[in-house]
């Protein structure tokens, strides 16, 4: 497949000129920019450039307010909230982002819920960020009900994704692992269908019920869990303490209020820090250390360390750009020249 050559400045400039000309904020076009340029730069090609079309779809169906507010609150000394008034997720984090550091460094433990956002992106650049700061963190958001359960042939869940970070000296970056709940993200089913690629069998279900591998059929369809029961029961959890748990929306509550327009979800997140020092005191670099020698004892016999191959692709394109395929390239040209005529 032939393909375009770009740096990430490139990529960043093109992906705020599209957002912009969408009608987004300038504040919230930034912000969602870069988790744009993260995918890319990390070789997540599902979450990278190809966003644009799913968040111009979102701006241009109604499904988002482009210049939102998000509002922070303290309902509790370890506990944060931000109303991201209907907005893309990417401000309410970095809105709320200070006190959950804050708080976690002040009490060992903290959460903070986003409310009322708009989400289409992967979590790990937000576990990762978290990380960076010298905290461990989880994350979890519900999206529309795309999936259906282990021995079921409805959707109910969403791809449902679950992030870890955990710190690490330097020069190493965070250990971290994002990972939906599904077979695969939503995204990758997408890139195949617009590739003219079968995926398979075991990726989704079509209309029916009956397994296939036509990708069109599957978003038709229904998605599957990964690792049958055990993906499923995840995808629970996620539903119950990124929805009920915070007062925000289930996948199957999104996907209704969606309405039929194909917007990217509406609802919440959960995002949890934990100092290591709260735990830990002055022992806490005896114990990181501890978490170093299973780390070594992971990639001394050959295995992946999760993140690995993405802090690689990293690597790779902050020296030599990165690659866009032709047709998608000249997707999000002919978006921008609709935008501004």
């Amino acid at each position: 497949m032939s393909s375009v050559a770009l740096t990430l400045d490139d990529v960043r400039a093109l992906a705020r000129r599209v957002l912009r000309a969408a009608g987004l904020a300038e504040d919230h076009a930034d912000a969602v920019a870069e988790t744009m340029v993260a995918g890319e730069r990390d070789g997540c090609a599902s979450h990278g450039i190809y966003r644009l079309l799913v968040a111009a779809n979102t701006i241009a169906r109604g499904k988002v307010v482009r210049d939102a507010v998000p509002l922070l609150s303290e309902p509790a000394r370890a506990l944060a909230r931000v109303d991201g008034k209907g907005g893309f997720a990417q401000l309410a984090f970095a809105v709320g982002k200070p006190a959950l550091v804050a708080k976690a460094r002040a009490c060992g433990i903290a959460a903070l819920a986003l409310n009322n956002v708009v989400h289409f992106a992967a979590l790990w650049p937000e576990v990762e960020a978290l990380a960076e700061e010298g905290l461990v963190a989880l994350a979890f958001t519900p999206s529309h009900a795309w999936v259906a359960p282990a021995g079921g042939m409805r959707p109910v869940f969403g791809t449902n994704p679950i992030a870890f970070g955990w710190p690490r000296p330097a020069p190493a970056p965070p250990f971290v692992f994002d990972f939906a709940t599904s077979m695969v993200a939503r995204g990758e089913i997408e890139l195949h269908r617009r590739a003219g690629k079968t995926v398979p069998e075991d990726w989704g279900i079509d209309a029916e019920g009956r397994p296939t591998t036509d990708p069109a059929a599957i978003l038709d369809g229904a998605m599957r869990t990964f690792g049958g029961h055990k993906g499923s029961a995840l995808a629970a959890m996620v539903e119950l303490v990124a929805g009920p748990l915070i007062g925000d929306l289930t996948s199957a509550e999104s996907i209704a209020a969606d309405g039929g327009a194909g917007a990217s979800p509406l609802g919440g997140e959960l995002i949890v820090a934990i100092d290591p020092a709260g735990f830990l005191g002055e022992a806490v670099l005896e114990h990181l250390a501890r978490a170093e020698a299973m780390f070594d004892s992971i990639e001394a016999q050959g295995a992946r360390l999760p993140s690995s191959r993405r802090y690689a692709a990293r690597t790779r394109s902050l020296a030599e750009g990165v690659r866009i395929p032709d047709k998608l390239y000249a997707d999000i040209l002919a978006l921008e020249a609709s935008l501004t005529s």
